[in-house]
Formats: structure tokens, C-alpha cells, sequence
């Protein structure tokens, strides 16, 4: 029987992101294709007695003695301190963020996902301390790492231009849409978050990263040219939101409405609702929101540069994000033409279907047998 464990600490962060997705869906979905498979999870000391998530509850437990601003910096440096004999017993230990490397035991396999190295291109848009972590921590995934795994071939260009690991390291293990929950009425849901019909949404983390100042000029554009519809931005607020907000306070047409952090019932409804999504970052490793709102058929503007194209293909408007004119222009295309709407999300369907968390599973199962194997 393999054993392996798992690092959630994610789940505890007030923005979880696309790491705190990939751990949620995972997990469960690692169970589900090999039934055999021993999960551990473990996490550091955080505020609170239980889990955040009660799917978590259905797995073996375990809470670390330190807070992460003790451990992430002492593990990313000198491996040290060590983990508990029941977590270094497993033969896989799998870190899903490179802020944090937790050092392997003498037999156990480490296994590091590396979504992308946003901290690395626009390391200003970080703060200090974990613009650090991560770099420490990329430094200790190429030292000790077994196996690293990227969402796309983009990422995985990306490791081996700004690193010298060795490209057989390296495997690409895409991601996928979360949809599991459909709520009744999203008319109710909209209702309660106040959200005025029609509109146009963002969902994601809202930080420099993401491109929302320019996309709120963008929206203005198009709403100075008669749209009626809202811009929602659906997420919880990241690092350095001041330019946001000082956007936002600025006089302008049209109606923009900040839901802050959403539940996935909420989610859903907001999808549902939408005339059309526009997700104009400026660098992604996957770009999980865009293939959630592909699989979802909503018409969808999104960024040509860094891992979207690659996994949206031909089913977005792509747009230069540094231009305003290109995503305003995008924005008004889709709102304004019905046939491109509606053969937008047809291709957002089809595209969406090559993705699956059981294929992320059965991929993340082969890096495993693969590290196991080299023993």
C-alpha cells in the first residue's frame, strides 16, 4: 500500500487561490482513483479547532506544533524541523505551494506542484516576506524536490528558464473546473449579494497580478458607450489592493460591485447569471477561473499571454492585458453580437470537457509511481 502526505495548510489562507482549489479537488479525487492509497494530511499551527473544510474530516488529520511564519522560512532553509515519524514514514510527501518545502524523510519520495512563478516576473506585486518564501523555496524544490509538477507546458517552460532543473523532473499535470454545486434559484443568490442585472464578471483573487485596474477602465469604456451592463468582481481581496480601490472610487460610468469572498453556491450563480466573463491577467500558470467559466458556456474575454492560450485554445477572445483598448473592444464584442456570444460558449464547452480532477488524479498517480519506481 503507498502512503502519502499531504500539505493543506492552503485551506486556511483568507485568499486560498488556485493552490487552495487544487488542494480541495485533489485530494478527494486522488481517494476516488486509487481507493488503496493511504492519505495523511497535515498543517500548520493555525487560529481555530477544526478544519476549514469538512471534507477534510474524512481523512487522517494530523496539526504540526508551529505556525507557518516559523516553519515555512526554518523548512525552506535548513530542512529543519523535521516532521513527525507519522507524516516522514509515507512513502510520498507532496508539497502544493513551493512557499513551503517540508523536508522528506531518509526513504520518502518528495514531490513538489509549482503553479507558477508569478513572484519571479512581477515580483513587485508581492510582498516582501513572501516574494522571500517563495524564493527559498523554489531554491529548496530544485535541491531536494524528486518531481515537480506544473499545470501547463507554459509553467514548466517557465521552471526550466528561471532554474537548472533537470527537465525530467518536470511533469505537466493540467488542472480543471470545480462545478459540483448548482444552486436552485441564482436569482435568490443574486439577490442577497446585490448584484444588478446584466453584468459582466471577474472571479479571482483580487491583486495587482490579475490586471483589474485596467479592466475597470476597460468596463468604463463599454459602459460609456451605452451597455447597460454592471462589472462584478467576485473574490476575496489579495496583497497591495490599494490601486484597486482608488480605480474604483474614481467618477466613471457604469456600476461596479465587489462581492468580496464567495461560497461555491454563490459561485455558481454568479456564473450562471453572467452575460459574459473577462479575466485579463497578466500572468497565470493555468487559469483556473477561465476554464471554470469556459465549462460553464459563458462567452469569455481573456488574456493571450503567459498559460491561457494554451489552455484555452481557440474557445476565448484573447487580448493583450496591458491593452485597454484591445479588452474594451473585446468586452463590447461579445455584448453587442450575439452569433460570436453564442459560438464562444459552444467552443468553452467543448474546450472544458478535455479537463478532468479524476485525469489530474490519475497524472499526479503516475509522478508518484514514477518517484517510487526510482528507488
Amino acid at each position: 500500500m503507498t502512503s502519502v502526505a499531504f500539505q493543506i495548510d492552503q485551506l486556511w489562507f483568507q485568499a486560498p487561490g488556485g493552490i487552495g482549489t487544487y488542494v480541495r479537488n485533489l485530494v478527494p479525487a486522488l481517494a476516488r482513483q486509487d481507493p488503496s492509497l493511504e492519505i495523511r494530511l497535515f498543517h500548520a499551527r493555525f487560529p481555530g479547532e477544526a478544519p476549514p473544510e469538512r471534507w477534510v474530516r474524512e481523512f487522517w488529520v494530523e496539526e504540526l506544533s508551529a505556525p507557518i511564519r516559523t516553519l515555512y522560512p526554518r523548512w525552506n532553509l535548513t530542512g529543519r524541523p523535521g516532521l513527525p515519524v507519522s507524516l516522514g514514514s509515507a512513502d510520498i510527501l507532496h508539497a502544493p505551494n513551493p512557499a513551503a518545502i517540508p523536508p522528506a524523510g531518509s526513504n520518502q519520495r518528495l514531490v513538489v506542484a509549482i503553479h507558477d512563478l508569478a513572484f519571479d516576473y512581477y515580483p513587485g506585486m508581492y510582498p516582501r516576506n513572501w516574494r522571500t518564501l517563495y524564493k527559498l523555496g523554489m531554491r529548496a524544490t530544485v535541491r531536494r524536490a524528486d518531481a515537480i509538477v506544473t499545470p501547463s507546458r507554459n509553467t514548466a517552460e517557465d521552471v526550466l528558464t528561471r532554474t537548472k532543473v533537470a527537465p525530467e523532473r518536470i511533469h505537466v499535470v493540467p488542472l480543471a473546473a470545480s462545478l459540483e454545486v448548482r444552486s436552485e434559484d441564482p436569482d435568490l443568490a443574486l439577490a442577497r449579494l446585490k448584484i444588478p442585472r446584466p453584468y459582466v464578471l471577474f472571479v479571482g483573487t483580487l491583486e495587482p497580478r490579475k490586471n483589474l485596474v485596467r479592466l475597470i477602465r476597460a468596463y468604463r469604456r463599454v459602459a460609456a458607450n451605452g451597455l447597460p451592463h454592471a462589472l462584478v468582481l467576485a473574490g476575496p481581496l489579495g496583497w497591495h489592493d490599494q490601486a484597486l480601490h482608488r480605480e474604483i472610487a474614481l467618477r466613471g460610468p457604469g456600476d461596479i460591485v465587489m462581492t468580496g469572498a464567495v461560497d461555491q453556491p454563490q459561485l455558481d450563480a454568479l456564473d450562471r447569471g453572467a452575460d459574459a466573463f473577462v479575466y485579463p491577467s497578466l500572468y497565470e500558470g493555468f487559469g483556473l477561473p477561465v476554464v471554470e467559466a469556459l465549462a460553464r458556456g459563458i462567452p469569455t474575454v481573456a488574456s493571450n499571454t503567459s498559460s491561457v492560450p494554451e489552455v484555452a485554445g481557440d474557445a476565448t477572445l484573447g487580448v493583450n492585458p496591458r491593452s485597454v483598448r484591445e479588452i474594451s473592444n473585446a468586452i463590447e464584442s461579445i455584448l453587442a453580437n450575439t452569433d460570436l456570444a453564442e459560438s464562444l460558449a459552444r467552443r468553452g464547452l467543448t474546450r472544458a470537457e478535455r479537463f478532468s480532477w479524476d485525469e489530474t488524479a490519475r497524472l499526479t498517480l503516475q509522478v508518484y509511481e514514477q518517484v517510487l519506481g526510482a528507488k
